[in-house]
This record gives structure tokens, C-alpha cells and sequence, in this order.
């Protein structure tokens, strides 16, 4: 209990034991709750407003963020010592901290959003917040103050990226500066008021070495993938939601050379090229007169006209992915992107099916012709029931058989027999391992300047070399 609430507890007891009366137990629990979830609320409000009158626009100029800090902090300080509530000196700290994360910063969630080891933070109301640390959920004991206090920080959120949020508009789609992935909605579509999902991407971005030191591949799988890179094969990559598909996709296309042009498709922006010559472009919403939308179509269309030498989407969800086949066959290679798939032969159906959304009337079979000679790898990735990803499939697209497109698998992890299952850390998923078949795409990469090691398919790859852009291990 902390000092303010010993000395209200002194004066009003009588008041509050009257109050409470006839309330039932389960009733005394929730206010209870409540009062213990954030006594100073009142408190903590009526300083945050002070501050806001006091420094005005000074929060909205052009000056560093060390001295607005500096600024605001000492804001918060006078304001506090002006105030007769007693506080001890570790909860005036503590009302200091939290009324300036919520002036500069996201309130509640400044703490989650600046540690390394929470991968996602999930807002269900103001009263629940979770994070996933090592792939496990967790509920936190941090709150915001009411509904209020959450679409506030909401508002912070999508309108640094020129996005909304509203009664007409309740569904959004955002970015944090870091590029973190940000999901927003709110009432009247979500019941239980404002409810925010924030997927965090690392401050650095992970590289192939660090997948490798995760265990989501082998050495020998992320060479062999490095080379696909560099030797200019279309790639897919597939996996179910949280799975890591854009964290792949990252690594994978540090390989691309710098001297390429390389643009890049989102919906919201959040890949971490490391190369020079990229640009950006981002899908646009509707305004509020629901016009001005531009679609991820619209900008693959319009990429083709940029010169290209790789063109990279975030994730194909719609009738773009036409476009994107098309752009495939048309003499951009090298291109990569990602999309919703349990199973590389799902990767394939869905491609299949998101194409027919484009309202472009043709055979199943052209169809299956296009996605065929588009792609001529599939990655696969799983997430395993204990929180760890994992690259199950390494797949070469084949062509077509009658009316199946073929796929050979190059790398595949399978579960364990009882002899492995005792010796590996992991007794859900074996190591991912070369399947021994030599995938029929290695003259295209020949004549892109990437050759093979003939007896790479056939022995265990040793003298394994860390990252280095455009060149990855003992071959180029």
C-alpha cells in the first residue's frame, strides 16, 4: 500500500466500509481491482493535462529528443512537487515515468516496446495487456487508465504514418518508427473496446547467422539458399501467421548484390534492406471521403516502369499476385515474396486462388502454367508447438505433369525417430537436411555467375562461412 493510500485509508475508512456495504463480494473484488491497478489515475491525468497547457507547442517543434525530454521531465517534476499529494520518493519516480511515457512515448507499453525479449504485444482493453516472450504468451500487470487513455495512444500511433482511426474507419494497419508491424481496432467492431496488436521487429535486423544460431535452418540449407539469392531465382516463402516469414525474407535478401535497383511493395513498410539502391513504396488507404485509395496492385504495376532488378513484395494477399506472376515471367528475376500457407503444396493452391480473385477469367490450367515458370523456389516455415520457427521445406518448384505442378523437396526437416530423439535438443523437429536431389534450376544459376559445387547435394558441406552481402560461403 502505498503512502496516499494509507493516509486515505486513515481518514475515510468509515466512509468506505458505508460505501461498500451493500455491494457483493465479487463486486468489492472489481473495485478492488481497480483501485489497486492504478490508484494515482486522477492524479497522474491532471499533470499529464498541466504539462500539455504548459509546454503547448514546444512538443511539436523541430528540436532533439533529449532535450524534450529534458523538458518535459522537468514539466513533470514541478507540476508533481505543486501537487500536496504525499507520495514516497519510488512512487513519485514511478507517477514521473509514467506521466512522461505517455506525453513523449505509448504509456503502458513503453517498457514492452524498448525490451529486446518481448516479440509481440497484445492489447485486448485497457486492463489487458500481453506480451510473447520465446514464443509464449504472458499477461502483464500493466494497464491503461480507461478506453480514453488507449485510443489516445492509438492516435499517436497511426497518425505519425498519416493513417486514421474512427467510427467510419475502425480498422488500421500501421507502423512504429522501428518498423514494427501495428494493428488496430476499435469499437463498434471490437466489443470489449479498443484492442491493439503490435509485432516487434528487432532494432537490428536479424541476419542469416542468427537463424542459424536460432536453429530455424542448418548451415548448409542457408548457403544453399544464400546462392538461390545471388543466383537470381524467384523465391516464395510460406508460413502460417508469427512464423517469421518477413524476418526470413530480411536475411535472405541481404544476398542481393548492392549494384542491383531493388523496390520493395508493402502494405505498411516494414523491411530492413540493407543495400543502397532500394526504394520503398507503400500501399495507401482510402481517405475520408473514401477516396485516393492505392492499392499494392497499382504499385507492382507501376514498379515495372522503374527498372527494376528485383522487385520484392511484402506478401501477395490479393489480385496483385497476378500482377506479380506476370512481372516473374516477364524477365524480372530475382524477385521474392511471401504468403500465407500451412504447406508448400497449400503455398501453391493459395497462389491459385488469389489469382481468381483478380476477376481475370482464365483456365485453372494457364493459371497453374503462370505460378510453374514464376517461381522456382519454395520455402516453407513452421511454428512448433514450444514457441520455436522452423524451415521444414526447402522445395524446388518443378514445372507441370498433366495438370499438378510438381515440386521436389531439396531440404526437408522431419520428426525424429527414437534413436534421434534422444541425442537432439529438440525432439518435435529433426535438423534440416539435404534430401540428396540436385534441383534442375542450377544452370540458371550458372548464368547468373553462381556455381554449385557439384558434390554440394550429396555430402555434409564443411568450412561454412559467416555473412558477407553477395557472397555466402566458398562459392560465387
Amino acid at each position: 500500500m502505498g503512502l496516499s493510500d494509507r493516509i486515505k485509508s486513515n481518514g475515510n475508512g468509515s466512509a468506505a466500509t458505508v460505501e461498500t456495504a451493500g455491494q457483493s463480494p465479487l463486486a468489492e473484488q472489481a473495485v478492488e481491482r481497480r483501485v489497486v491497478a492504478d490508484p494515482y489515475a486522477e492524479l497522474k491525468t491532471q499533470i499529464h493535462h498541466a504539462c500539455i497547457a504548459k509546454l503547448g507547442p514546444q512538443l511539436f517543434t523541430t528540436q532533439s529528443d533529449e532535450d524534450l525530454s529534458e523538458r518535459v521531465l522537468r514539466a513533470v517534476t514541478e507540476q508533481l512537487a505543486l501537487d500536496r499529494t504525499p507520495l514516497t520518493r519510488e512512487e513519485r519516480r514511478q507517477v514521473t515515468r509514467e506521466i512522461t511515457d505517455d506525453i513523449l512515448g505509448y504509456g503502458p507499453l513503453e517498457p514492452f516496446l524498448h525490451d529486446d525479449t518481448v516479440s509481440e504485444v497484445m492489447v485486448n482493453g485497457p486492463d489487458a495487456i500481453y506480451i510473447e516472450r520465446a514464443g509464449k504468451i504472458e499477461h502483464t500487470g500493466a494497464s491503461f487508465v480507461d478506453d480514453a487513455h488507449l485510443m489516445r495512444i492509438i492516435d499517436k500511433i497511426v497518425s505519425t504514418v498519416g493513417r486514421r482511426i474512427d467510427e467510419s474507419s475502425p480498422m488500421v494497419d500501421a507502423r512504429l518508427p522501428d518498423g514494427s508491424r501495428v494493428n488496430a481496432i476499435i469499437p463498434p467492431l471490437a466489443l470489449r473496446g479498443p484492442t491493439l496488436t503490435i509485432r516487434k521487429f528487432s532494432r537490428d535486423p536479424y541476419t542469416m547467422d542468427d537463424l542459424i544460431n536460432f536453429g530455424s535452418l542448418s548451415p548448409k540449407a542457408a548457403q544453399f539458399l544464400a546462392a538461390c539469392v545471388n543466383g537470381k531465382l524467384n523465391i516464395l516463402i510460406s508460413g502460417g501467421t508469427g512464423t517469421g516469414k518477413t524476418t526470413t525474407l530480411n536475411a535472405m535478401s541481404a544476398f542481393i548484390p548492392n549494384a542491383e535497383r531493388i523496390v520493395t511493395i508493402e502494405d505498411a513498410a516494414e523491411l530492413q534492406l540493407q543495400q543502397q539502391h532500394v526504394i520503398t513504396l507503400e500501399a495507401r488507404p482510402p481517405n475520408i471521403e473514401g477516396e485516393g485509395e492505392v492499392r499494392i496492385r497499382e504499385l507492382v504495376r507501376n514498379s515495372l516502369r522503374m527498372r527494376p532488378d528485383r522487385i520484392i513484395v511484402g506478401e501477395v494477399r490479393g489480385p496483385e499476385t497476378l500482377d506479380m506472376l506476370q512481372a516473374m515471367n516477364t524477365g524480372h528475376e530475382g524477385s521474392l515474396t511471401t504468403i500465407h500457407a500451412n504447406s508448400p503444396r497449400d503455398a501453391l493452391s493459395r497462389l491459385e486462388t488469389l489469382v481468381m480473385t483478380g476477376g481475370v477469367e482464365l483456365p485453372h490450367r494457364a493459371i497453374r502454367e503462370q505460378i510453374a515458370s514464376a517461381f522456382d523456389l519454395l520455402v516453407q516455415i513452421t511454428r512448433l508447438v514450444d514457441g520455436s520457427r522452423r524451415i521444414t521445406h526447402v522445395s524446388e518448384v518443378l514445372g507441370m505433369e498433366s495438370d499438378v505442378i510438381t515440386l521436389q523437396d531439396v531440404f526437408v526437416a522431419k520428426p525424429p525417430d527414437e534413436e534421434q530423439a534422444s541425442t537432439t535438443t529438440s525432439k518435435l523437429l529433426g535438423p534440416l537436411e539435404c534430401t540428396g536431389l540436385k534441383p534442375h534450376f542450377l544452370e540458371k544459376m550458372a548464368a547468373n555467375g553462381v556455381v554449385m559445387p557439384p558434390h554440394f547435394f550429396n555430402e555434409e558441406l564443411v568450412g561454412y562461412v559467416g555473412n558477407v552481402n553477395a557472397s555466402y560461403g566458398s562459392f560465387q
